[in-house]
């Protein structure tokens, strides 16, 4: 699905009446099928950027399109049937505590299925071999029927990027899927992610703090810093300088390293969110 953002602003939803735009006029185009990294420090606008082109928040400026069409111009019920066409990944998964990884994962393709299918499917998971494979694919195989409360923060973060599997997108938006991870579980579910995007010929918008896992696994990195465009590259040619620019006065999170992993027993209760 291609993107294609025109003198594009865009205010958080929650800013305080004067605050500036999170987002500053900005272009961007995204081909159909490509896979992009958006990085920059904390406050740079990458996850308004992302509810952007999720048709979640509208734009206060500028155009934008995805697939062809101009989503706030649609009626309501066109622009619902689009967002059934997009995945949006929260970095905190909207998963049910009590729910079991089987049907969180197979809510993947509720978009796809009717009002009495998908109560069906709530309550009894219709294609449970797709859901495991899917959970396999990010090491979670053996959490087939645990409960989403008795999975860590790692695990829940992979349960919900698993869902991108089953579902019937493609535009698939995700907003720093690693920070639960440590380095070597990240490095996997980047690498299943990016890999199963372009064997899709899906379009993959993901944001990430981890700067190295961008530069090896995507083929373009966007920057952002400040809410406007700080440089839009393939990987090979955002040097050092560039970097050391775009996080000059947040170092630390250019230097960091992903948290590790938390053990289920520390991990904090998953939080109940509404999809759209």
């Amino acid at each position: 699905m291609r993107l294609d953002l025109t003198q594009i602003s865009a205010r958080h939803p929650a800013a305080r009446t004067g605050a500036p735009p999170a987002l500053r006029p900005l272009d961007l185009a995204i081909a159909e099928g490509e896979q992009v990294a958006i990085i920059g420090p904390s406050g740079a606008g990458k996850t308004t950027l992302l509810h952007l082109l999720a048709c979640a928040l509208p734009p206060a400026a500028g155009t934008l399109r995805v697939g062809g069409v101009e989503p706030w111009h649609l009626p309501r019920r066109e622009l619902q049937k689009l967002r059934g066409r997009l995945f949006l990944a929260p970095q905190t998964p909207p998963l049910p505590p009590r729910q079991r990884a089987v049907t969180a994962v197979s809510a993947g393709r509720l978009p796809a299925l009717g009002l009495w299918a998908s109560l069906r499917s709530l309550a009894y998971p219709s294609d449970i071999p797709a859901a495991y494979e899917a959970l396999d694919r990010f090491g979670l195989g053996d959490k087939l029927f645990e409960r989403v409360d008795r999975l860590s923060g790692g695990e829940r973060q992979r349960v919900g990027l698993a869902r991108a599997l089953l579902a019937p997108a493609r535009l698939w938006l995700v907003d720093e899927p690693l920070s639960a991870l440590d380095p070597t579980r990240a490095r996997q579910a980047i690498g299943t992610l990016v890999g199963e995007a372009r064997t899709r010929g899906t379009t993959l918008v993901a944001t990430l703090h981890q700067v190295d896992m961008a530069l090896a696994h995507f083929a373009r990195v966007v920057g952002l810093r400040d809410g406007a465009l700080a440089f839009d590259l393939p990987a090979r040619e955002v040097t050092r300088e560039r970097l050391e620019r775009l996080y000059a006065q947040h170092e630390h999170e250019l230097a960091g390293a992903p948290p590790a992993e938390e053990p289920a027993s520390a991990a904090a209760a998953p939080a109940v969110m509404h999809c759209r």
